[in-house]
């Protein structure tokens, strides 16, 4: 079987695109092939800053003819349908269809079309052009006199060559001849831009990758990856450091060079009174180089970065390495200065004064100056939410609110809130926004704030992901969760809900991330109360901002004028009445969607932890507000579902459940209660005996929130309802009875709903 090989080499690709092209890649073309009707056994794609590479085993040489009978119109059919048939049959007239006959829908048409089989080489050459012109690049180019012309070729970088051979391992294969806006495919690369700038004829993919690595570029970027870190930690233990590794950084380094070259810079010891997580962002984001840390050290780094040279100089890497060492040198000055200046005290404190009475701020503390510069510069969140400093207040009252639910000292939780946002205002944060937080709490720490408090400041973004942690010290979950609840409830009342996969303000996450916090704390936070808190907050606000703006238009009426004062004063204790009233009308329906919009995120969750959708559905109510009760429950059913007794005992609810239902679908009369005097089989006695009994013993298990208890409360209804429904029939004749038995299925279809509605469960 012939074997393709195809490179489209060009100028240096970013390498942020380098992986999705070469997919898009494979995925275009083998798609391609097999809708032209040819098969490949593989493919696998490479790329390297200058090239994409497609290796395909195993295409077959020729697609199959084509034998179709295209059903048509009867004989008798309008005009337009005949002539629609011949269009989409390929034929030019109704001569050339043949007449067939059917005993029921007498005569039509019918095309027999026949398509031989193309050659993989003529459809190679029609694909792979149309897939160069049409490349889903994020941003592309043109170049060159040709670009002037409408509809010529866009690549992401100005396009060198084309290679493009095909044929089985044992003969020479062919090219594939075709021209893309005047680059014709042949079987000519290029090694290295410095080290093999000569022309190097290829034939398939093996001699391909030998020839290119003798010429200096490794076409496997895994490889790529594996050669830098392992040179790098190499390189790293040799001088006594430990290589910080960093996944993301790898792959962006590994799309900057063809033949990688691991080499070692040093920077001053004086650098290193920078935090860590600024030296690690300055050499990671200007330079693109690792960083070291001294071995069995956690914290500390070195004076000593890793760097990835796309040449192997003659004197070693000496000059750079020294190079790169200025660079890094001159971006750590930057950072030494921001770093420094953060803590000195800020220019305009005069003009913060009254920023830093409205909230508590202490001005001859660095960090609490910027807070009052957030505030007093007016920074907007959102234009119907107010600004950082009105949004700083809300979380603050709400953290304070939340404090004592999770354990937390008010005031710690409030100056946390305080001070969350204030490191935005940072020169760091600044120049390295993916710092906040992380500056906030460094900064809180050197001004002397509790140790809770400055990990709240970071940690109250916190969890960002499925994969980030959750906070624990109870003042970062209060600061956390009313960061969160502020933004959910707040884009709520504004009526900017995500809709389908448009999520810009990250809603989503900030509902996961409550769901995730509340059932790590094992606490009790019912959503309705932290609705309610959040709606006080965003209500206050917002009626003072409403009252501020009433305000200012009653100032026309003359300030002497008693009766007009005391107008002014009625206008607004009426206006701030009926804002205080609208409020509360919104509440009960906003608060039962984000009800609606929290058991989404919770069923989202616990699939992910393996809980199966119908349990989640069973044990989840509208109201249910208690995300812990409601994991707890859903824990417990699966595990009581597992047993014997659970399987049993779900077949027998359902089956009272049924027919139930049934007869109340047809109006048959069902008894208020049931009437042990009707009873006429001891198996009705016995079932009654047993309901009440797990009626009373599950209801007392959930009201001690032990839910393993309730289910197995429920486990004495196994054998009754099995023989009630071996021995009794439901429907008797005498009305009464029946009645009475249904009414004894009700029964039991009330002390299974305590728990989970059985009637969502599968099985």
């Amino acid at each position: 079987m012939p074997d393709l090989l195809l490179e489209l080499r060009s100028e240096e690709i970013p390498a942020r695109m380098q992986r999705k092209a070469a997919g898009d890649l494979k995925k275009m073309l083998t798609d391609g092939l097999v809708e032209a009707g040819l098969t490949y056994e593989a493919a696998r794609e490479y790329w390297t800053p200058r090239r994409l590479t497609l290796d395909i085993r195993g295409l077959t040489a020729r697609s199959k003819d084509i034998h179709e009978d295209r059903k048509g119109p009867s004989t008798k059919a309008p005009e337009a349908a005949i002539q629609g048939f011949l269009r989409s049959a390929g034929l030019n007239s109704i001569s050339e269809a043949h007449v067939h006959s059917d005993p029921k829908k007498g005569d039509f048409y019918v095309a027999h079309i026949s398509k031989p089989g193309r050659s993989a080489e003529e459809i190679i050459a029609e694909l792979v052009p149309a897939i160069v012109k049409s490349f889903p690049w994020p941003k592309s180019m043109r170049w060159g006199p040709a670009s002037a012309k409408p509809g010529s070729l866009r690549w992401v970088r100005p396009l060198q060559s084309i290679v493009c051979t095909f044929g089985p391992e044992t003969e020479e294969p062919v090219v594939v001849d075709f021209e893309v806006d005047g680059i014709r495919s042949g079987n000519v690369t290029y090694g290295h831009r410095f080290h093999a700038p000569d022309a190097i004829k290829v034939r398939r993919f093996e001699d391909y990758a030998a020839k290119l690595e003798t010429a200096k570029v490794v076409i496997d970027a895994e490889r790529r990856k594996e050669m830098i870190s392992a040179d790098a930690r190499n390189l790293a233990f040799a001088n006594g450091l430990d290589l910080v590794e960093d996944e993301g950084l790898l792959e962006e380094v590994s799309g900057l060079v063809e033949w990688p070259v691991v080499l070692m810079g040093t920077f001053e010891d004086a650098f290193l009174q920078i935090p860590a997580e600024v030296i690690r962002l300055t050499i990671r984001a200007n330079q693109k180089c690792f960083v070291t840390r001294p071995q069995g050290s956690e914290d500390a780094l070195s004076n000593h970065f890793i760097l990835t040279s796309n040449i192997e100089a003659k004197d070693g890497g000496k000059e750079i390495a020294h190079g790169n060492g200025k660079v890094v040198r001159a971006r750590l000055s930057d950072a030494l200065y921001f770093w420094n200046t953060d803590q000195g005290d800020l220019p305009d404190l005069d003009t913060l004064k009254r920023s830093a009475e409205a909230f508590g701020l202490d001005l001859n503390k660095p960090l609490d100056q910027r807070m009052a510069r957030l505030d007093h510069l007016g920074v907007t969140f959102h234009a119907k939410l107010g600004t950082q400093g009105q949004r700083v207040q809300r979380i603050r009252g709400l953290a304070r609110e939340i404090a004592p639910l999770v354990g937390a000292e008010p005031k710690l939780a409030d100056r946390a809130a305080v001070l969350a946002k204030a490191d935005l205002q940072t020169e760091v944060v600044g120049e390295f926004p993916e710092l906040q937080g992380a500056m906030g709490r460094k900064y809180a720490l050197l001004q002397g704030e509790s140790p809770s408090v400055a990990a709240a400041i970071e940690e109250h973004y916190k969890p960002q992901g499925p994969s980030d942690r959750v906070p624990a010290d109870p003042v970062s979950v209060s600061v956390a969760l009313a960061d969160k609840l502020d933004t959910l409830v707040g884009f709520w009342t504004i009526d900017e809900k995500p809709t389908g996969s448009k999520d810009p303000y990250a809603l989503r996450r900030a509902a996961l991330g409550i769901v995730r916090i509340i059932l790590s704390a094992r606490g009790r936070l019912p959503l309705q109360t932290l609705f309610d808190a959040a709606l006080r907050q965003l209500e206050e606000a917002s009626v003072q901002r409403k009252l501020a703006a009433f305000e200012a238009s009653q100032a026309a009426i003359d300030s002497g004028d008693v009766d007009g004062e005391q107008d002014v004063d009625n206008a607004l204790a009426a206006y701030e009445a009926e804002l205080r009233k609208e409020t509360i009308d919104r509440a009960a329906p906003l608060k039962a969607d984000l009800i609606a919009f929290f058991h989404d995120r919770l069923k989202v969750y616990l699939r992910e932890l393996g809980a199966r959708h119908d349990l989640i559905d069973a044990v989840i109510t509208p109201e249910a507000d208690d995300l812990l009760t409601i994991t707890r429950r859903v824990e417990a059913l699966g595990k009581f579902l597992d047993t014997e007794d659970g399987k049993n005992l779900l077949a027998g609810t359902k089956r009272a459940a049924n027919i139930l239902a049934a007869e109340e679908k047809k109006g048959t009369a069902v008894a208020a209660a049931v009437d042990p005097a009707l009873f006429r089989e001891e198996a009705e006695k016995a079932l009654f005996a047993s309901v009440n009994q797990a009626v009373s013993e599950a209801g007392q298990a959930i009201r001690n929130e032990d839910f393993s208890a309730a289910m197995r409360a429920l486990s004495v209804l196994r054998e009754p309802v099995d023989s009630f429904f071996e021995k009794v029939l439901v429907n008797d004749e005498d009305v009464a009875v029946r009645a009475n038995r249904l009414a004894l299925l009700a029964r039991i279809r009330a002390a299974t709903d305590q728990v989970a509605d059985f009637s969502k469960i599968a099985g």
